[in-house]
């Protein structure tokens, strides 16, 4: 009775299992934990049969009581001379041992199996619907170790295991179907992915950075590039490649052989060729060594042909071999399709660019001509960050607003302040300038305000101050920063009541002055520290302008050039028609820590050492000048101090003058010896 409700018992719990387990291999895991309450047994293997291959295949396995593993799954066994094969053409149970028993069965699978211990076994067919799906096996390491009662019960489970088998197998498929669903959807979104790209990209190098990140997502592709063809050289040459970062890379430009690379054979059959593992017999050039060398293993080389011209090859690779599937290459050769198309396009864009660029540089002439021809005076820029400023002028020269420039030395805050007062309604009336810096501080008071007879020693008459020199007009007060603190008060009230006292006198003096002011200084750390007043900072900083340096608007440099080249061979009366792209790239690439007056000066200088029609420029110079790097100082104001002092000793300490320091810098002399006292720079330092 008790082995009766052990195997009812049991028969209940395999029926729980059935109903909640999916996955074959966690199915007879809990099955073979039920049956060895029961029925002990060593293994439990799960087989099941493939009727168009006359096969089994080992799909699950329970090996607990093993020392060793002496079965694999997924391995294939023989359906005649088997005991499970036996049991599925049967359609019945079949009981084996002791081992003359299992000798009769002449299958290798029988035979490792004695080989490793098994000496006795059961096999149940699994039947579902009428369909016998395989086989479910138990074994032992023992003679005899099963009944005929055991295989009575082992086939009552396997009735209800078959059901859970046809079950699993069933969600396998549909699950099969559904990752092949989700895979096809991969690669319509793909195709749809690089279609976007290739309608919206003129840019090889764009479309291809685009292209390698969708690959990515969807494919196995470590890296994908772009090989094109020079009809002119008949050359094949890496155009773009995409590599992971900091790993070795193809470089961009190398020459690829028609002969021994893949690459080559693809374009040069008009075929694509597949690696799905490293054959340097085949592929013998130096160019596949260094792939090789690289750690490409797999990849796909498929040809770019547009209308018949070949133009190129894509190429997808993996760093591990056998990768692509059959689907991934099939689609490869669908994108290569499509980037063919913008490689075309691209292309053709940079012919008609090459042509438009050639218009543009004619038209750029004659503007010169005539912004020379009648000296305008004007701001020249055409970047972005540049039209931002024009616009900001724009909006408040009309006003009365105070104005803060805010920008590096040479950047043309003065330009800027003058284009401001142009266009506001004072512009009939006088500009007055201060450079604050370059005025000592003792006089600074009666520069601005003016004074009378007497008020101090060597004031042996009266004289007018710049607000009163601005009334009705504009007054720009630059360096701004460098008004000293005990003097700031009277500038705020000026500033805030358009009143002032003169030195030495009583009486107030009335203005109607419209401020603007500009600095290089951090005006801001300056109030935290309390250098400056926070209520003149407030007043001064109602319309904030900055002006980026020249290393950050480098679109504007080559305009800057052409202008300053034309303005300086008018003066000089030389004709300058010409500037070498060599020259251009090397003047857009340069710092340029004085920004254009420095680019002014450096010009003018080349335009009198020009003895041809095209400017002459020594490009060591502009090397020699790099300045040292900021992350080597500590604050900027230890790298200004550095820069001037190595300005000084490359011109002997000479600091005015067509070859002095402050023309080296880009800067006025009153300039560069305001800033000299202040950093504290003497000629032993």
């Amino acid at each position: 009775m008790a082995r009766a409700r052990d195997r009812s018992q049991l028969l209940l719990e395999i029926n729980n299992a059935v109903v909640s387990t999916l996955d074959l291999r966690e199915l007879l895991k809990v099955i073979s934990l039920c049956l060895r309450q029961v029925i002990p047994h060593d293994a439990a293997l799960l087989t099941l049969h493939n009727p168009e291959s006359a096969q089994l295949r080992l799909r699950a396995l329970d090996l607990q009581m093993f020392g060793k593993v002496p079965f694999e799954e997924g391995v294939l066994i023989s359906l005649e001379d088997t005991p499970e094969g036996q049991a599925i053409m049967s359609r019945r149970p079949v009981l084996v041992g002791p081992v003359v028993d299992l000798t009769r069965f002449s299958s290798p699978w029988v035979r490792h199996a004695v080989d490793n211990g098994v000496r006795s076994g059961c096999a149940a067919p699994l039947i579902s619907h009428d369909r016998t799906l395989g086989a479910l096996s138990v074994v032992s390491l023992r003679e005899d170790a099963f009944t005929e009662a055991d295989i009575e019960l082992l086939s009552q489970c396997a009735s209800q295991i078959a059901i859970a088998v046809d079950n699993a197998l069933n969600f396998e498929r549909a699950r099969a179907a559904e990752q092949e669903l989700a895979r096809k959807l991969d690669h319509l979104r793909l195709l749809l992915q690089v279609n976007n790209a290739v309608v919206s990209q003129l840019d090889l190098h764009e479309l291809i950075r685009v292209i390698s990140i969708s690959i990515r997502e969807v494919l196995h592709g470590d890296i994908a590039g772009v090989a094109l063809y020079n009809s002119e050289s008949d050359q094949l040459c890496a155009f773009v490649t995409d590599f992971p970062a900091g790993h070795p890379r193809i470089e961009e430009g190398v020459t690829i052989p028609f002969e021994g690379t893949s690459v080559g054979l693809a374009f040069t059959s008009g075929q694509p060729v597949f690696i799905d593992k490293a054959d340097p017999e085949r592929f013998n050039s130096d160019f596949a060594r260094r792939v090789y060398e690289i750690g490409l293993r797999s990849g796909v080389c498929a040809p770019l042909i547009a209308h018949g011209r070949k133009l190129g090859v894509l190429v997808v690779s993996n760093f591990r071999e056998n990768v692509f599937s059959e689907d991934d290459k099939s689609l490869i050769c669908r994108i290569a399709d499509q980037i063919a198309i913008a490689v075309e396009n691209s292309l053709a864009y940079r012919e008609i660019e090459a042509l438009k660029n050639q218009l543009n540089e004619e038209k750029l002439y004659l503007e010169d001509e005539i912004r020379i021809e009648h000296n305008f005076e004007e701001l020249i820029g055409e970047s972005p960050a540049f039209k931002r400023i024009l616009k900001q002028v724009e909006t408040v020269a009309p006003t009365d607003s105070a104005v803060l420039i805010r920008g590096e030395t040479g950047t043309g805050k003065e330009l800027l302040a003058r284009a401001i007062h142009n266009l506001s309604a004072r512009r009939e009336r006088t500009l007055v300038k201060v450079n604050c810096a370059a005025i000592p501080m003792g006089l600074l008071e009666s520069e601005l305000f003016g004074h009378e007879k007497g008020a101090f020693t060597g004031a042996i008459s009266q004289r007018i101050g710049r607000f009163e020199l601005a009334h009705k007009g504009t007054l720009f007060l630059d360096e701004v920063g460098d008004i000293p603190i005990e003097l700031q008060p009277k500038l705020l009230r000026v500033l805030q009541e358009q009143e002032f006292e003169r030195l030495g006198s009583a009486r107030t003096q009335r203005v109607d002055v419209r401020l603007i002011a500009a600095t290089n200084s951090d005006l801001e750390r300056m109030v935290a520290d309390k250098k400056y007043r926070g209520d003149l900072y407030y007043r001064l900083n109602v319309f904030p302008i900055t002006i980026p340096p020249l290393r950050e608007r480098r679109e504007d440099i080559p305009s800057l050039t052409r202008f300053f080249t034309k303005k300086y061979a008018l003066r000089l009366k030389k004709r300058i028609t010409a500037i070498s792209s060599e020259t251009m790239a090397a003047l857009t690439g340069y710092a340029w820590p004085g920004n254009i007056r420095e680019l002014e000066h450096f010009i003018e200088r080349a335009v009198i050492l020009t003895k041809g029609s095209e400017l002459e420029v020594s490009l060591a110079e502009l090397k020699s000048s790099e300045p040292v790097a900021a992350t080597e100082l500590s604050t900027l104001q230890e790298a200004e101090r550095e820069h001037i002092l190595r300005a000084l000793k490359e011109t002997n300490w000479v600091v005015g003058g067509p070859s002095g320091a402050a023309a080296r810098l880009g800067m006025k002399r009153t300039t560069l010896q305001a800033k000299m006292q202040k950093l504290g720079i003497r000629r032993r330092d």
